[in-house]
């Protein structure tokens, strides 16, 4: 067992236990879940526009290389630069190079996983440079040194107690703050460093190559000021964002407003196609999109795995999720948790270290019946394991268990030998890993087989 599925294991099994935990998610997901329920009532055919998505997503995967080429010559003729970048220390080193350029101090962050995902935080940290989260929820979990715990609500883990006491302890806030007064106190320091900040970081939405733009939707406009104050704004966005035209907003914007928050569209949507022109009074003096890889050709690469990539980041999965609503975001120790989380991360970070996600499911498919552009993401954890297996990270002793578990289930003679009771000795005493974290497993005294033959007197 590797290190990363050993700390995996025993972070979960203490998070399973811990009911004050669990009593705070499940609580705001199920605030969550209500609402969505309302916002999917704007959609005349939900299913179809879910369709429809999958289509476009599939349509913008397949021709990605071309796609991107064209947002590339479309976003330079206005003045904005664009930067490929292979793997996470590419990105940080290019970022890390503009802030040195713009002697930057002090840079304002817009909520972003995919920044997360290359832990920009800490490396602009061990350079000196204050960077500092603008969302309320990023910026409550900066403040309490945490990494976001959801996809779409940074702090889901937190009740509003919780916040109050963190307000104040780390700002010196009186006791027992309304979240009025706490979202009011943290506005009034953010405002502030928006004014200050030489350098402003985005990610995107969707990257929209028709017309070279990239598209960002948001409820509290803090990504509207990270852009547009700062005279530098550097995007940092996965390839797989991508959407094959402007005109495929209509869909894509409720569609994750209502999968994500249960809103028809989120309060701030935003089209932003380079730095200030000649003719305009706002906006950047420069903007600097750079292009992440970091495994998503490993992805693509993959016929079955590539699906994966049309993943809009609207949450929905995570909230779905028994698994999730139980262990929570932090005990996957990744950017990205619950399911898609655990499909994408073997392929982003390696197999070895990360096929046991892919098995830290209960396979009922209810992340698949939720997801917005219908991925199928139980089917895409079965074929992790499969994947696993393949490149031999897989234990021999993993191995001979389900060779013996398929000679023996398809083997009607094996299958109708021994007792009910010899079985259950074997399963559950002989293969000790099924027991570990599950009850036992009971055979029932006759097969199937031979209830039918005492019934119909014959073989089936």
């Amino acid at each position: 067992m590797s290190n990363t599925a050993a700390s995996f294991i025993a972070k979960s099994t203490i998070k399973a236990g811990d009911l004050d935990h669990r009593r705070k998610i499940n609580f705001n997901i199920g605030k969550y879940n209500a609402i969505v329920e309302q916002g999917k009532l704007q959609f005349p055919n939900i299913m179809m526009a879910r369709e429809a998505a999958k289509n476009k997503k599939w349509q913008a995967i397949e021709n990605l290389d071309g796609y991107l080429q064209e947002f590339e010559d479309k976003i330079t003729e206005r003045g904005a630069k664009v930067l490929w970048a292979e793997t996470a220390e590419e990105a940080l080193e290019l970022i890390g190079g503009i802030c040195d350029e713009k002697k930057c101090k002090i840079l304002v962050k817009s909520k972003s996983m995919v920044t997360e995902e290359i832990h920009l935080n800490s490396y602009l940290e061990n350079k000196g440079i204050e960077s500092v989260e603008t969302d309320l929820g990023e910026y409550i979990q900066q403040l309490d040194g945490e990494a976001p715990y959801h996809i779409v609500t940074p702090a889901m883990h937190k009740s509003k107690e919780d916040v109050a006491r963190l307000f104040t302890e780390k700002l010196g806030t009186p006791a027992g703050l309304s979240p009025e007064e706490l979202t009011l106190v943290a506005r009034k320091k953010l405002r502030e460093k928006y004014v200050q900040a030489e350098v402003g970081v985005t990610g995107a939405n969707f990257i929209l190559p028709d017309i070279g733009a990239i598209a960002i939707t948001e409820n509290e406009g803090n990504a509207r000021l990270s852009s547009a104050w700062p005279k530098t704004h550097i995007v940092v966005v996965g390839i797989e964002k991508l959407i094959p035209s402007v005109d495929d907003l209509p869909l894509f914007w409720p569609l994750l407003a209502t999968f994500g928050t249960g809103q028809k569209l989120t309060v701030y949507n935003t089209l932003i196609t380079g730095p200030k022109q000649a003719n305009e009074t706002d906006g950047p003096e420069e903007m600097i999109v750079i292009l992440l890889d970091n495994g998503r050709t490993n992805m693509l690469a993959n016929p079955t795995a590539r699906e994966a990539l049309y993943c809009i980041r609207c949450g929905a999965c995570l909230n779905a999720c028994p698994v999730y609503k139980n262990i929570g975001g932090h005990s996957y120790e990744t950017t990205y948790s619950g399911p898609i989380g655990k499909v994408i991360t073997p392929y982003m970070r390696g197999m070895e270290d990360y096929k046991h996600l892919s098995n830290a499911s209960s396979l009922c498919g209810n992340c698949t019946e939720v997801c917005p552009v219908r991925i199928n993401l139980h089917e895409l954890l079965l074929d992790n394991r499969h994947e696993a297996v393949i490149q031999g990270n897989s234990v021999i002793a993993e191995r001979m268990a389900w060779k013996v578990w398929k000679t023996a289930s398809l083997n009607r003679m094996m299958m109708n030998m021994g007792s009910a009771k010899m079985k259950n000795w074997v399963v559950n005493k002989v293969f000790k890993g099924w027991t570990a974290h599950r009850s036992e497993l009971d055979f029932s005294t006759k097969t199937f087989n031979a209830q039918w033959k005492e019934k119909r007197g014959s073989k089936i």
